[in-house]
Formats: structure tokens, sequence, C-alpha cells
């Protein structure tokens, strides 16, 4: 076994995961998190090195580059530690335990997480990045790591004991007490808080750097469904400085991570699959809502450079793309001024916010700084004209960006995420009547199916070229779930909703809390960790209670059974008093609880798929208006006794006089049936009870 030698590839070459091939060069003797790489550390006696980032990670190459290629500063690591590599994004449950941990250490936060454990797993210290050489008020990693390894020999006492602080102090803070029921007073005070966080002049909430916050955006648009003053103004703000952003590919479509200025200017370049699927969904509804053209042309240009970039030929959406080419961030995305006027022109280059200078070092990141017709009456040229150069430029553009050196693509496949994925499509297919967009979420929702389960049924987080891992976590079950009962709504299709069924019977037979209320965020069959995380706060994607609350809650409408919506209100209970005081950390369990406080509304439907007064009734609900809180049930008359047994709510229903039928109904009560979309949307709009 080696000690402090180097052998090229080491242990990490046989991972599927990108982020930890990207390492299987380094000269640092790396191990895959697993009892392995533990009882090493336990037979040497020696601390861990904990590393998690995830391929995209701007700032892990970084630290790759300067620290884990360099053969002194990996002889140190291999002689005083067990170095261990972890994918963030195959193992979100190792992520929010040492995140937990690096926050209450370091004060913040971040990836790449560096992170030193005893040799049983207690964090000690901690940080992010860490540069080569002494800068930025900080150490230089082989400081620290010679700091550590004096510490761990001179001082082991009070290593251990700070071990100790740090694993309670976590522990303690996952303990969350039940809480009381969600209610109206709660929407309207996050609101509240949301509006005074509001950035009046950019859109958006707070200052540099500036996440979109797909989630916190479509709660401020629910309550523009519910009629609050000026949260449809928010939404409109927000999303139209976004579109005019650098963050926003003005030439490809998709949006980077975030933006690192307050304008939304500059991005940090990398692409993630759950950004873009949320945000063509958030879009996509804002459209649907407000009748703005703009947003339904980004949605569907966000869709299109996920099916372009990120769909697998198999069908699965990969993770992401790199922030860097050719080793440099944003090479791919960033223009020099000459060669862009040679492509489009001046006139078009300055409507793109570019300058001879650059406004970004030196290059120029494409935005939409001013309107049009104000750059058109500025430099004295016809502004529908501009506008018509300034797409065609797009597609010139494209064309040309095409040749360069592309981003490195994380090809693996994971279940929630893809969960995502599924959903906008699924609502874009319906809502835009896109045939292509609706395939692509049935085959998308066949490979999570077929390809990540293992045999005997159970969820599975991760895929890559042919190889399933990981056991999926609560995220993925509730995302899965969701997104299954989406795809129902727009096919009929009976089968989502028994998947989706199913995967919520593992949710509360695996991950519940039956003493605190709500979900863990790993299953009981789960390896033991440090301690079992229980994931509550929204961050990029839904946090694991939250989606599975809305998974829950929504199949309780469908179903009628109380146990659903019992263990979703639960689940909510146990963040209630937070909803109000981090709005912006809760925004999914937001919707959630929006659509909980209700009025829920679900509708009936029986009549012939192919029939066009089906589909009129159909569109009514899902397609004119986004109806955030209705949930939809359909079947042909000849199915409907079938479908009922899996959907509950067809029960009984039958189409009047050979017409298509619509029933609508508020917890199973169900008001007279109704033939036609006009008398169907004054059902739906009328707030009375059922």
């Amino acid at each position: 076994m080696r000690e402090t030698g180097w052998v090229s590839p080491n242990r990490l070459a046989t991972a599927t995961s990108p982020y930890l091939l990207q390492h299987a060069d380094n000269p640092v003797d790396w191990y895959p998190w697993g009892e392995e790489a533990l009882a090493r550390a336990r037979e040497l006696d020696r601390p861990i090195f904990l590393s998690i980032g995830y391929a995209a990670c701007h700032w892990c190459h970084v630290m790759e580059r300067e620290s884990f290629e360099d053969e002194e500063t990996a002889a140190l690591l291999n002689e005083h530690f067990v170095p261990i590599k972890v994918d963030r994004e195959e193992r979100p449950d190792l992520d929010a335990i040492y995140m937990d941990a690096v926050q209450a250490l370091a004060g913040h936060g971040g990836w790449p997480m560096s992170v030193f454990c005893t040799p049983d797993g207690r964090p000690f210290y901690a940080g992010t990045y860490f540069p080569k050489e002494p800068r930025y008020g900080m150490p230089s990693f082989r400081q620290v790591l010679v700091g550590i390894a004096d510490a761990w020999r001179e001082r082991r006492e009070r290593v251990e004991l700070q071990g100790d602080r740090v694993t309670e102090a976590i522990a303690r803070a996952s303990r969350l007490p039940r809480g009381a029921d969600v209610d109206d007073a709660v929407l309207r005070a996050a609101f509240d808080a949301l509006r005074g966080a509001f950035d009046a002049r950019f859109g958006g909430f707070g200052g540099a750097p500036k996440f979109p916050q797909p989630m916190t955006l479509e709660f401020c648009l629910r309550m523009a469904v519910r009629g609050f003053g000026d949260a449809e103004d928010i939404v409109v703000a927000t999303l139209e400085h976004m579109a005019d952003g650098g963050i926003h590919d003005q030439v490809g479509g998709g949006f980077a991570r975030y933006a690192t200025d307050e304008a939304w200017h500059v991005p940090h370049f990398e692409k993630m699959l759950p950004d873009n699927a949320q945000l063509a969904a958030l879009y996509l509804r804002a459209w649907q809502h407000t009748g703005r053209e703009r947003f339904r042309e980004v949605a569907v240009a966000t869709l299109e450079y996920l099916l372009r970039e990120l769909r697998g030929p198999e069908g699965g959406f990969w993770s992401s793309q790199d922030a860097d080419s050719e080793g440099v961030e944003g090479r791919f995305y960033v223009w020099g001024w000459d060669e862009l006027v040679g492509i489009v022109g001046e006139e078009v280059a300055i409507a793109l916010g570019a300058s001879p200078t650059g406004n970004w070092e030196q290059t120029n990141v494409l935005w939409r700084p001013a309107p049009v017709a104000a750059v058109a009456a500025e430099l004295g040229v016809d502004d529908r004209e501009l506008a018509r150069r300034i797409e065609e430029a797009r597609r010139v553009l494209f064309e040309h960006r095409e040749r360069r050196v592309r981003p490195a693509t994380d090809d693996k496949v994971l279940a929630g995420w893809n969960g995502l994925a599924i959903r906008a499509l699924a609502e874009a297919g319906r809502a835009l009547g896109e045939a292509p967009y609706l395939e692509a979420a049935e085959r998308c929702a066949r490979f999570v199916w077929d390809h990540l389960r293992d045999e005997r049924g159970r969820l599975l987080r991760a895929w890559r070229n042919g190889v399933a891992s990981v056991p999926a976590f609560a995220e993925d079950h509730g995302l899965v779930a969701s997104a299954f009962l989406t795809l129902y709504e727009a096919t009929g299709d009976p089968t989502w909703v028994e998947r989706a069924r199913g995967l919520a019977e593992d949710l509360l037979r695996r991950f519940r809390d039956e003493e605190r209320g709500g979900f863990f965020q790993t299953g009981s069959d789960a390896e033991p960790l440090l301690l079992r995380p229980k994931d509550v706060q929204d961050n990029a994607l839904p946090s694991g209670n939250a989606a599975a609350a809305e998974a829950l809650a929504r199949l309780a409408l469908l179903t009628g059974e109380d146990r659903y919506e019992a263990a979703a209100r639960e689940a909510l209970g146990l963040v209630r008093e937070l909803l109000v005081r981090a709005p912006t950390g809760f925004a999914h369990a937001l919707c959630v609880a929006d659509l909980l406080v209700g009025p829920a509304r679900e509708v009936a439907i029986v009549g012939d798929p192919a029939d066009p007064a089906t589909r009129a009734l159909v569109d009514e609900v899902v397609a004119r208006r986004w109806r955030p809180n209705v949930v939809l049930a359909r079947a042909a008359p000849d199915d409907v006794e079938r479908a009922a047994e899996v959907v509950p709510l067809l029960r009984g229903r039958t189409a009047l006089g050979g017409r298509p039928t619509a029933y609508v109904c508020v917890r199973f009560a169900c008001r007279a049936p109704v033939t036609t979309p006009e008398a169907l949307a004054r059902d739906l709009d009328d707030t009375t009870a059922g």
C-alpha cells in the first residue's frame, strides 16, 4: 500500500464521476470516499484531508493546477494525511454535513471545500480554496498542511476536542423541532421580507454576486397570481434584466450559474442543468401569466440549449458545462472587439454591449445594456433594422463560436436534476403545444426509470457510461415524483402516477423522521455517516424536505389520501419560522406552502384525447394561464375505470352526453360538470368552496 509514493493514475481512475476522473493523474494519493479510505486513516492514525467539489467548478480547477498537480504539495498530503476526493453532486449528503462544518469553522462556505477530519470523520479545521502562495489574506495551502500536521502531532487532545465541538454544533443545528402549520400569514410575511430585499434598479435580491434564484421568483409569481401588490413587477423586472444580462448566453441560450456583479453583466461562466431547467420553467410560467413574448422566447432558447448541449444519446440529461476552456475562464463565450466587429459590424457590436477596450478583462461579454430603440437613436439608425441585424448576428456568432474549443461537459446523469428537466419539458410541451418537448420529457423519464433503479426497484442517484451508483436521496425521490406527476398531466398516462406513488411510498418508508417530522436526506438503508443529515434549506435546487413535501401534497390532491398531505404539512412545519426570517433560503418550501394554503383545485377531464374539444378543456387548465395550485387528472371515456384505480380523482367520472366533460373539485367535493372551456374557467377562478 502506498504512503508517500505516486503511481499514475491514482485510485480515482476507476471512478465514474468526471470530477473524480479529472484528478486521477494527480500526484496526490487520492481515495474515493468509502471504507477503504476510512480504514486506512484509522490504521495509520492520520487525519483525513477531505476535498469536495464538482466538475464545472472554476476554483476547483485552479486549486488542482496550483496544488494537487504540484509534486511537493502532493508529497506533504501523502505523507501526513489520507486524502479523500468527493463529487458533491454525487454525494450531497457528505457535502451537506461538511459544508455545515466549513461554515461553522470558517464563517463562510463554497467550493472547493477543504476539510480536515479525525480518522473517524469529525471535522476540526476547514476552508474553501487555499492558494499555492500566501495571498488574498490567506495562508498558502502548504502552510496549512504543515500547520495541521504539526497540530495533530503536538496538540492532538485540542484537535480532538475541536472535532467533538464542531460535530455537536452541526448535529444540534439539524435538530429542528416540530412547528405549527403554514397559513396565509406566513405567505404575506415572507413576501414582505422579499419586497424589502428586492433590488429595484437591476432586479433580483441583494448585491453581488447575484444568483437568479428561480424558486424565489416562482414564489413571487405565485403571490402575483394571488393578487399581492407589486409581486408581478418584481418578477418582470428581474426576468427582463436577467434576459438582457451577460448571465444569459446571448448567442447560444441558457444561463450561467450566477453573475459576479449586481447588474447581471459578468457571469461565472459554468452552466448547470438544474439552473437552466428551473429558469426555463420560470420564464414559461411568467409568459403564461403576463403574456410577454420575450419570456416565451427565453424559455424556448433555454430548452433548446438543454436539448442541444446537455442531452445524452440515451435521453438523460448531463449535469453541467465548465466555466473554463483551454484553461481560461470564459474563453469560449467572450469576444475581442476586432473579431466581433469583423463578424457583425460595429453597430451590432455596440448594441451587444461591446467596446474597443473590452467590458471584462480586455474582452467582451455580450449583453444588452440598453434597449434597441435607445441604441438605434444614439447611432442614428432605424431601430427595426437594427433589431433584425441583432437577431441575424446571433445566428452568425453561434456558428462562428461552434468552431472554438468547447468547455468540458460533466456527462453524469443525476436523478433529481433530470426530474427538473422532465418537468420543464413536459410543461413546455403542453403549454406551447410542442410535441418534441413532450417527447423529450417522456424519453428522459423512461431513461430514469429504466437505468436509475437497482434490482429491487430502489431509485439511484447517478448514472454514467452504463453504470448507476449511490442510493438516491430525498431530493431525488421528490423531484422525480413531481416530474412524473407533471408528465401525467401532460400525457394522461396513469403509469406515471403509479410510479410517482411508488417513489412517495419510498419517501415515507425510508426517509421520514417519525419523531420530529420532515425528511432525512439519506434513506434508512444508507451507509452510516457522522450524522444523518436533514436537508431543509433550498439552495441551487429544492431541498429534499421541500421536494418531498411538494410531491406528497400534489399526490394528496390526486388521490385524496390524507397521509400524504399530513406528511407534507409536517415537513413545512419544521421550517415555518424560517420561511419568514429567510425566505430566499426556503423559497421552494414557500411555493409548497402556497399550494397547501390554497385554495387548490382538482380537475378531472373525461374525453377522447384526439377530440379538439377535449384539448380545449385541457388547454384551459394547463396552457392558457399559469394555474400553480391546480392538479389535473384525465382519461378517455373507455379508460376511466382502469385509470381511476391509480388516480381516484377520476372515480365515477363520465362524459356527459358523449361530450368531453370537466369536473372541478375541492378536496373531492365537486361542482356540477361542465363541457366548455368558458364554464371551466369560471369554476377554476371562483374562489368560493367547491
